[in-house]
């Protein structure tokens, strides 16, 4: 059934009208989610009426999107105001909120990737993990188009992180807050500059009035100016006396006096506040505050934290610092520090073991990595746990633990233990294949192969050389690979490693290949079959027949190969392997397509996709969609091949892979 899609009236923005809809359109469709991603509102704050009203007035008669800038220093207030302006408007709101920290300052890690922020935005507005669109930020412009919707981008670095996540819609408003001024946003979008300075004097005695209850407004407003009027000051002064309720005021300010507060700088006035604070905390709180200052990533679980401080009590511990205003639960159930506090409890930090917090890392994702890969075998397995690792129960679960932890894990890396090092990079390798995380891959295993030379272990170097090779492969540097995996399999044969001998030869040929000598490929190939064989390795030896194949594909042998793919297919098949099943159907489905047999083609490609997608592999996905469209074009089913071409375009675009996304371009007429 065809129904035609015709255009009436008049719209806004742009419009992308489709020539028709083929198919049944289902009226009774779940409505997408509402997104509410707010932060909860900031409790006892006051103030800032001239810039809650500069905000208010933003939202009336726009021709364009509304855009409020919030520019200040750090700890100002600036995340404050926006989320408490927020609450109080939330009707203004209906169709969501959208809040994101784009991490412009931390201390520790690299500004948030607008492409990260975009794919949380989707996620929020029902977008199907498994189904990315082709282009995200056209796609999330289209979601919130004619929606009255705010978007809270907080902590910008400046204006090229924040002009992506910007709508087209003038039904939305958006704030960003930054420390810089962001005159681009200003100057090419129109947006109004809030600035924001301290607090005044009476506004910031009725901050700590507000904290503090009863007590001498004179010691009230005292503290005030000592603290400068800056909000963070503030909070975490009004913090320590709250956690010793019986320490008069009178003393809390000499304190303060003596910590040589200068009331006209308020960076240095955080700093005295935050050393005059730290000195009040009982001791395992001050050792606990430490660790989380140099605890790897931006933020830390529960169960990561417990195995930091070693403790039993450490809950209680952080509900403490929670409550002396320094850390903060975010929604997602985790803790984190503003970055002035992080940098301060960093150069405060007595105890800096953290070898509680590795361990845990460390055998949590060894056990992930189990689930996504069990046929590896750990060249240098650890020891027992010091702590028990945390229980994932099935492959999804391990997915969604690495996706949480990975920017710690990858900090971790560079804490400077080698066998730490090799080991998480062991954890790493399936999971960020998995994920095509090429470039953090590249990374993780340079530095394998640094931590393998330290150690002096044969298996450890041979085993970093290759997994180093191939991820030079994903990033179209054959030379490099060829470099790397001829030296791990001369490794692997002094050492006499068969198994290592039969990997090395296998990623030997697909450098071969990326390099145009099919010969050697085959060669190669052949080394690593015969090993499996000897081996009596059946998934690996699926594996290699696989690969085997393609070699006999380079050479124009198709028909043979598709013998060996369909051996891998029933091997996988019989020892339930079901990533060799999924790469064995890529195979026919991709031979199919090149012999012209394209229904063919199409079937096996779609059991490949559905096999990848329950792995999560995205990297082998890309490719699959990227055939699956060429597939329907010979067909002549262009709307079917432009849908899996647009899922394949924002796949490769997210892993970097520059020359598939200028092939996708080229063919959906957008190159």
């Amino acid at each position: 059934m065809t129904h035609s899609n015709d255009n009436a009236g008049s719209v806004g923005g742009h419009l992308i009208q489709a020539a028709s809809i083929t198919g049944d359109i289902h009226l009774g469709a779940t409505p997408p989610p509402i997104p509410r991603q707010l932060p909860p509102a900031p409790t006892s704050f006051v103030g800032r009426t001239p810039e809650l009203t500069a905000l208010t007035n933003a939202l009336g008669g726009n021709a364009t999107v509304a855009i409020t800038a919030l520019a200040g220093t750090g700890g100002i207030g600036k995340t404050a105001l926006a989320l408490h302006w927020a609450h109080q408007r939330l009707e203004d709101f209906p169709d969501g909120q959208l809040f994101v920290d784009l991490r412009g300052f931390s201390p520790d890690s690299e500004p948030l990737a607008p492409e990260t922020a975009v794919h949380g935005f989707l996620d929020a507005l029902g977008q199907d993990p498994a189904h990315q669109p082709a282009d995200p930020f056209a796609h999330y412009r289209s979601l919130v188009a004619g929606k009255r919707l705010l978007i809270i981008l907080d902590n910008a670095v400046d204006t090229a992180q924040v002009v992506p996540l910007l709508p087209g819609s003038p039904t939305c408003t958006v704030l960003v807050t930054s420390r810089n001024h962001l005159p681009g946003l200003i100057g090419a979008h129109g947006a109004q500059h809030v600035a924001l300075d301290v607090l005044p004097r009476q506004a910031a005695h009725e901050l700590l009035a507000t904290r503090l209850g009863h007590a001498d407004p004179a010691d009230l407003r005292e503290l005030g100016e000592l603290c400068g009027g800056l909000p963070l000051a503030l909070t975490i002064v009004a913090g320590r006396a709250r956690i010793q309720p019986h320490l008069p005021l009178s003393e809390v300010i000499a304190e303060l006096r003596d910590t040589g507060l200068d009331e006209d700088d308020p960076t240095a006035s955080v700093t005295a506040v935050l050393s005059w604070s730290h000195r009040a905390l009982s001791v395992e709180q001050a050792r606990v505050f430490g660790l989380l200052g140099i605890a790897p990533g931006p933020d830390i679980s529960l169960p990561a934290a417990t195995a930091l401080a070693g403790s039993p009590d450490t809950r209680r511990t952080l509900r403490a610092l929670e409550q002396a205003s320094l850390i903060h639960r975010d929604t997602a159930n985790r803790w984190r520090m503003h970055d002035l506090v992080r940098k301060f409890a960093a150069t405060v930090a007595i105890d800096r073991d953290l070898t509680g917090l590795t361990d845990f890392y460390l055998h949590t994702a060894l056990a992930a990595h189990h689930h996504l890969d069990q046929l590896h075998v750990h060249p240098l397995p650890p020891g027992p746990p010091r702590t028990p690792p945390l229980e994932l129960p099935d492959e999804q679960a391990a997915l969604t633990w690495f996706d949480a932890e990975h920017p710690g894990l990858l900090t971790a890396l560079h804490l400077g233990d080698p066998l730490l090092t090799w080991q998480l990079a062991w954890a790493l390798t399936t999971f960020q294949q998995r994920r095509g995380h090429q470039h953090d891959h590249h990374t993780t295993w340079a530095l394998g192969l640094a931590a393998a030379d330290q150690l002096d272990h044969a298996e450890a170097r041979h085993t970093a050389l290759r997994l180093l090779g191939r991820a030079c492969l994903r990033l179209g540097q054959p030379r490099e690979a060829l470099d790397h995996l001829r030296r791990a399999v001369e490794l692997a044969t002094e050492a006499n490693d068969l198994a290592g001998q039969a990997h090395a030869q296998r990623a030997l040929a697909l450098a071969w290949q990326a390099l145009g000598d099919h010969q050697r490929a085959l060669e190669a190939a052949t080394h690593a079959l015969d090993a499996f064989e000897q081996l009596n390795a059946p998934e690996w030896r699926a594996k290699a027949l696989k690969g085997y194949g393609w070699h006999l594909v380079n050479l124009g042998l198709e028909l043979k190969a598709v013998d060996y793919f369909t051996t891998a297919l029933a091997l996988s098949r019989t020892h339930d392997y079901r990533d060799g099943e999924a790469g064995a159907l890529h195979s026919l489905g991709s031979i199919a397509l090149k012999l012209g047999r394209h229904h063919e083609a199409i079937d096996y490609l779609h059991q490949a996709l559905a096999q990848y997608r329950e792995l999560g592999d995205t990297y082998e996905q890309a490719d699959i969609l990227r055939r699956l469209g060429s597939a329907h074009t010979a067909l002549g089913q262009t709307g079917q091949a432009a849908t899996a071409w647009r899922e394949s375009l924002v796949l490769h675009q997210a892993q970097h892979r520059h020359q598939q996304v200028n092939w996708l371009l080229a063919r959906l007429g957008e190159g």
